[in-house]
């Protein structure tokens, strides 16, 4: 397979990566025209080969763009298999099919087959019902190995993980197997009201140390209403640990006040490290993909 990469998207492969390994790393470069119009040119050969165009379709949307040409471009070129490689799935969010607004998913997933990509690879997609939406082949990563490695380093006995709400249980069960954890899974019940996100009570029992586990840290509004809850039910130590951080607005940055002793998100966001600043950790997603791309 050879790896081909728009340009904000380079950081996440790793630097020994070259033309003799496995995956192979492809050259292209972007530009404009005087009028503004996206260009990209590739300086390897894609002829009968599997190629994969690393990127992502959230904002900017000129990422979109780079991603979508990219992939045309390679099969133009007679590459025989383009994967897109979008380790976070923008537009993931908009899954839902209600009338006189936009299903941005799918609008999605017609693109990129419109471009000619055969298969997306992505890290912990926001919902099953996301990936039906698409006409192509979904693998969705799952981080818990990153962050079961991570939790390991402590100790797991007096450890439980809590789900903000009941959608995020999957991922929060995958987490706790993989490092180990014995305690049952705890859960908030969460509703959106006119004073925005509200959780209510908690199913099941907690530890004193506690992590919560989500796949997006956008506004931090799920995630603060979910800290003051375990702070009411006792709990003394709350670590955040969230697939994607695109951090908008500035109320996620209260998390601490609130309990919130440790946060930790991955690099599936390129531009992260500058959004998230010094109070969130960041872990990198190369060993997954990585270890997707060379099978």
């Amino acid at each position: 397979m050879i790896v081909f990469s728009i340009p904000q998207h380079r950081a996440l492969l790793p630097a020994e990566l070259g033309e003799s390994t496995v995956p192979a790393l492809g050259r292209c470069r972007f530009g404009r025209f005087p009028d503004g119009e996206l260009w990209v040119e590739i300086d390897r050969s894609a002829a009968g080969r599997e190629c994969a165009v690393l990127g992502s379709l959230a904002p900017p949307d000129e990422q979109a763009l780079s991603v979508l040409l990219l992939a045309h471009t390679l099969k133009r070129n007679g590459a025989a298999r383009v994967v897109a490689v979008l380790p976070y799935l923008g537009y993931a969010r908009q899954d839902a099919a209600d009338a006189g607004q936009s299903l941005g998913i799918a609008w999605a997933g017609a693109l990129l087959e419109a471009a000619g990509v055969d298969e997306v690879v992505t890290i912990d997609v926001h919902s099953a019902a996301a990936e039906a939406y698409f006409p192509m082949p979904v693998v969705s990563l799952s981080p818990a190995p990153l962050f079961a490695a991570e939790l390991r380093r402590g100790s797991v006995t007096d450890l439980c993980v809590v789900a903000p709400d009941e959608g995020a249980l999957e991922r929060c069960r995958a987490v706790a197997e993989a490092a180990g954890i014995e305690a049952p899974i705890a859960h908030l019940q969460k509703r959106r009201g006119a004073e925005g996100i509200v959780h209510g009570a908690l199913v099941g029992d907690v530890q004193p140390r506690t992590v919560l586990v989500d796949d997006i840290l956008d506004t931090g509004a799920t995630l603060l209403s979910a800290c003051a809850a375990l702070r009411e039910a006792g709990v003394e130590e709350i670590s955040i640990m969230a697939t994607h951080g695109t951090f908008s607005g500035e109320r996620w940055r209260e998390l601490p006040d609130v309990g919130a002793q440790r946060i930790l998100v991955t690099d599936s966001v390129p531009d992260v490290r500058r959004r998230a600043g010094s109070i969130v950790e960041v872990m990198s997603i190369a060993p997954l993909l990585m270890g997707a791309l060379a099978h």
